[in-house]
């Protein structure tokens, strides 16, 4: 079983949170992010590092920062053979900053080399077509010019149809869309050549005006996808696979310290078990029981779900 995700693995700094009376931030840590990566780290946690190998397709610049990035994820043992290196660019930054107890985002990616990471479309075709499931997000989507968006759709949409599993979380980001028109029209798009959607109901309930959960699986069953799970923060998350409905409830007293890549968790434990052979129903357990874990511990990439040597040095 080969996964690939498909994304932009930037450069994240967390913490700073201001001293009293001060307007100097604190201290700053420095890892490596992004709402696939994150993904497939936690995918991972759950697969069969003797059967089962896990690729990450993007574009770096050739600077040091990039290195360190491909570094890092080799020694995660992340297939990075399909990355492509672009002269003259960068990866992204964000910075997460404590502010009263809350989280505040910033970003810098207007440039970053990952918003090329579909202009090579033969590079694109081969990697698609090496993988038996294959995951992107509305993130993906939206940092890519709106010729190279069709492309990537388009190879997922031929994956889906030649019986690879392709999985989408819709992660609907407003910022980097022109307008709420272009987003919907994109992400219902992808919907349509996607076996699997995976999206978050508040994202949902602003972009298309769900009423509720079963509202969200309902439009994207009508547009043909079979298997849907929906994330509703910290109630109840609802499945429908082609006739077999549910809903699984929240798990009560979490102690949320830090919710940075929640979602994403989510969707790492969920395709990981059903990727090994486990039911909807206990793939949205696993996914809530995973996110539950990782909101208790600061950063996207929890250690704990860091599956040690049984991965390491499997990359390229």
């Amino acid at each position: 079983m080969r996964i690939l995700s498909i994304g932009e693995v930037m450069i994240e700094m967390s913490g700073g949170e201001s001293r009293q009376g001060s307007a100097v931030g604190g201290d700053w840590r420095m890892g490596y992010a992004g709402d696939t990566l994150n993904t497939l780290w936690y995918a991972r946690a759950g697969l069969d590092p003797q059967r089962d190998t896990v690729a990450y397709f993007t574009a770096l610049g050739d600077d040091r920062f990039s290195d360190r990035i491909l570094a890092f994820l080799n020694d995660a043992g992340i297939d990075t053979g399909a990355i492509r290196r672009l002269p003259g660019r960068r990866p992204g930054l964000y910075m997460i900053e404590q502010v009263d107890g809350d989280r505040r985002f910033t970003y810098w990616r207007e440039t970053s080399a990952a918003r090329r990471l579909a202009e090579d479309e033969d590079a694109l075709r081969s990697a698609i077509g090496a993988a038996d499931c294959v995951y992107l997000s509305g993130i993906t989507l939206a940092i890519l010019p709106p010729d190279a968006r069709a492309a990537l759709i388009g190879e997922c949409r031929k994956a889906r149809d030649a019986g690879r599993l392709v999985a989408f979380d819709p992660n609907i980001r407003p910022a980097l869309w022109a307008g709420r028109d272009e987003a919907c029209e994109a992400v219902m798009a992808m919907a349509e050549a996607a076996s699997v959607v995976l999206p978050s109901f508040d994202d949902e309930e602003a972009a298309f005006g769900d009423s509720d959960p079963a509202a969200t699986i309902e439009r994207y069953a009508k547009a043909g996808v079979r298997e849907v799970a929906v994330k509703n923060g910290a109630g109840s998350m609802t499945y429908r696979s082609g006739e077999e409905r549910g809903e699984v409830p929240a798990l009560t007293d979490v102690e949320v310290v830090d919710a940075t890549g929640a979602g994403d968790s989510f969707n790492g434990a969920y395709l990981g078990a059903r990727l090994a052979g486990s039911s909807v129903a206990e793939a949205v357990k696993a996914g809530r029981d995973m996110a539950a874990r990782v909101v208790g511990v600061h950063g996207a990439l929890a250690s704990f779900a860091d599956p040690g040597n049984r991965w390491r040095r499997r990359g390229s």
